[in-house]
């Protein structure tokens, strides 16, 4: 009996870990599809940060993200940004992205543990940060569309 609690504590334990290690904590994934110009469309799932401490924390400390998995960083107004990879520990694309969901500008293969500032070039609305290179694989161009319901238009 005291090992079946025991043995239901320690899952129980790893349960609450597994979810405070995930990038966003225990939130649910969104879709996300990026757009190309050539009408290609490629499915992402992702992890809102739209408060300051998620914005913050972003994806510190995480070790490795899989090929379609991103974080969309709502800054809540359109504005310039800079970003930086201070904790961040791998390489990341930054897909600049402006309040009609348009693609302003990229930061390809970030350095991973960099505190020089990346700034976005343009008044933005939000950044995507995907797995370094990944932009490039897919084809993905300044100018291609973002589609997610921060972008959706408002009646």
């Amino acid at each position: 009996m005291i090992g079946r609690i025991l043995a239901a504590f320690g899952a129980l334990a790893l349960v609450f870990v597994l979810a405070l290690s995930s990038p966003a904590g225990a939130q649910e994934r969104e879709p996300l599809t990026i757009v190309t110009a050539d009408g290609q469309r490629h499915a992402f799932s992702i992890d809102l940060a739209d408060t300051a401490q998620e914005r913050q924390l972003g994806l510190m400390n995480v070790e490795s993200i899989a090929d379609d998995y991103g974080m969309l960083f709502d800054f809540g107004q359109t504005a310039p940004v800079s970003m930086w990879m201070k904790n961040t520990l791998l390489s990341l694309d930054m897909l600049f992205v402006g309040e009609d969901g348009t693609v302003k500008s990229i930061a390809r293969r970030t350095k991973p543990l960099s505190t020089r500032t990346i700034p976005s070039g343009a008044p933005v609305k939000a950044v995507l940060e995907i797995r370094g290179g990944r932009a490039s694989e897919l084809g993905v161009k300044v100018g291609d569309r973002i589609e997610h319901p921060l972008f959706a238009a408002k009646p």
